[in-house]
């Protein structure tokens, strides 16, 4: 097994820390290698904690590091066990991934740690606890492609043979870098030189140049040239049952943002809306007979975890009554129908592509 020494201020990440360990464990591919190790987990010894917590980062394979925005307990010279941890998986070239929480302000420390991590490995921010997740995913499988564990990847990391760099739009990843900075504090600058750095940080290209399905149905110039089936079809039904004659149909092509959008501009043009009286700032409030954030969402998600190897497209169908989108699939091992209406874990079909959207 490979061990996975998971560094952070405990209680700051205490239910992170609680529900990584518990991703890697349950997931069927994670479970197969990897470890997690987790100090709140060690059973008492005869050692002071300083000694317990270097010797099992020096007896690691993977260090994950989550940053946030307390630097934590410091000893007598004043640094914290997580950066003693870090500079130990530094010193002894431990494989490091370091993902930082979003977070509205920082102790000094913590900024200057962060900023001699990013001196060292390309790290990725996140947000919510979904998001945590599906950056570690990507980040263990690229490990595992690395180290030749993995003979059978995911469909969205596996490297298409046939593509290069030139087939992805710098237009494309210019404009997600652009919002990935404006909503997720993405630490990257856009600028040509920066293509390959970008790409490299959501593990979306090999060391060699190698480029990702993720990658093609992200950013491809032509994606339906790569993936003919990804596609998304729009319909409006006149009443509450699927039949001709129909109101409106759409097929909408691009990438995955691109047909994410044209969809949910579909159903927004075509679902009532009341227009509320204009405000001061001349602006008018418009409510929607769907919500614009769960109709997003849900065409989202169709996308994101579809059976890109399906002939089958997503399928968004407005009827008089309901909103129904389908798409191309089975449930991930280890999920059944029952548990989709309770907690349960996040197990992503293309985690590669989970995170960037």
């Amino acid at each position: 097994m490979i061990k996975l020494f998971i560094s952070s201020v405990q209680k700051e990440f205490a239910k992170e820390r609680k529900e990584i360990a518990a991703y890697i464990r349950q997931d069927a591919v994670m479970g197969k290698f990897f470890e997690p190790f987790l100090f709140e987990e060690l059973p008492a010894r005869d050692v002071s904690a300083a000694q317990a917590y270097l010797s099992e980062v020096e007896d690691s394979d993977v260090y994950l590091g989550l940053f946030g925005a307390e630097y934590g307990f410091e000893d007598n010279e004043g640094i914290s066990p997580t950066e003693r941890e870090y500079d130990n998986a530094t010193v002894n070239h431990k494989y490091r991934i370091i993902l930082i929480k979003d977070v509205p302000q920082r102790e000094p420390k913590e900024k200057a740690l962060i900023k001699k991590a990013e001196h060292d490995v390309v790290r990725n921010k996140y947000k919510t606890i979904e998001e945590l997740k599906n950056a570690v995913y990507a980040a263990l499988v690229h490990y595992l492609e690395l180290r030749g564990f993995l003979q059978n990847k995911p469909f969205d990391a596996t490297w298409n043979e046939d593509a290069t760099l030139e087939d992805l739009d710098n237009d494309k990843i210019r404009w997600w870098t652009g919002m990935a900075r404006e909503k997720r504090n993405y630490p990257i600058a856009y600028s040509e030189e920066n293509v390959h750095k970008i790409l490299t940080s959501l593990h979306l290209i090999s060391d060699d140049g190698k480029v990702s399905n993720a990658a093609l149905l992200l950013f491809a110039k032509d994606t339906q040239k790569w993936f003919v089936t990804a596609i998304v079809k729009c319909v409006q039904f006149y009443g509450n049952k699927m039949q001709k004659p129909m109101a409106s149909q759409q097929v909408y092509t691009g990438s995955i943002f691109e047909v994410v959008d044209q969809a949910v501009s579909f159903v927004m043009s075509h679902i009532d809306a009341r227009v509320g009286e204009r405000t001061e700032s001349a602006q008018v409030d418009v409510e929607h007979e769907l919500p614009m954030q769960a109709v997003t969402e849900t065409i989202v998600n169709s996308c994101v975890h579809r059976d890109y190897l399906s002939n089958g497209s997503v399928q968004v169908m407005l009827f008089n009554n309901r909103l129904e989108v389908r798409n191309p699939g089975r449930l991930p091992k280890g999920i059944t129908i029952g548990m989709l209406s309770a907690e349960h874990t996040s197990l992503p079909v293309n985690p590669l592509l989970a995170y960037p959207v």
